[in-house]
């Protein structure tokens, strides 16, 4: 994964280019940020995407500008972020915050396949919510023609990561001020039915409790 393009320069030793680590990251992440420019606009969107082996799929309406541009062979640059805790310092200069985020480079490519398109959209559905592929329509033919499903390989990439407390400098530790990490975290509330639901229809409890698998946990300080 790691190439010239990927290394990090800034503070390298938070960087890694494992697979584990990368793959992670990017499961739990629920949505990613693509950029790519247009006749010399850049643009930035975000969408949700899902990760199989060393590929991942994006996918949207068949006249979604992003997507044509992409599979036209236009370079693009992936993005996730997980924040984890608001690092607080005594010092303002030295506030942070733990995070994971994976950068992924390269140029997507659009799935031809029905399988493979099928497969994709099944593991985008799975990645929004566990189980939900067993308990809901699958596409119509007419819907899996109205959609462009991309792929994504993650021979580029590295994941960036702050763990741990404040970082301050040696004689501010003496000073009074409070200092140390809130940690966040994503949770689920309670599930609003839609008003338009059919008599008898709970929600399934054993759909996976966490949207995406994000749960805010970070790794062990390092």
């Amino acid at each position: 994964m790691q190439s010239a393009r990927t290394t990090l320069r800034r503070k390298p030793g938070r960087g890694a280019h494992d697979a584990a680590t990368v793959h992670a990251i990017l499961d739990e992440a629920l949505v990613c940020h693509l950029g790519f420019a247009v006749d010399g606009q850049p643009y930035v969107i975000p969408t949700i995407h899902a990760r199989r082996e060393d590929r991942l799929y994006v996918h949207g309406a068949i006249a979604n500008r992003m997507l044509r541009v992409l599979a036209g062979g236009a370079p693009c640059c992936l993005t996730v972020t997980l924040v984890d805790g608001i690092v607080l310092a005594r010092s303002a200069f030295h506030h942070s915050v733990n995070y994971r985020s994976v950068v992924v480079l390269g140029r997507a490519e659009e799935v031809v396949s029905a399988p493979e398109k099928e497969e994709a959209l099944a593991a985008i559905v799975e990645k929004t919510m566990r189980g939900r592929n067993a308990l809901c329509r699958p596409p119509s033919e007419a819907e899996l023609r109205a959609v462009k499903v991309l792929r994504l390989p993650l021979d580029e990439a590295s994941a960036k990561l702050r763990t741990g407390p404040p970082i301050d400098d040696e004689p501010d530790y003496a000073l009074p001020h409070w200092a140390g990490v809130i940690p966040l975290r994503t949770t689920a509330g309670e599930p609003e039915p839609d008003p338009r639901l059919a008599p008898g229809a709970p929600f399934p409890h054993d759909l996976g409790r966490d949207a995406g698998g994000t749960t805010g946990t970070a790794p062990p300080t390092r």
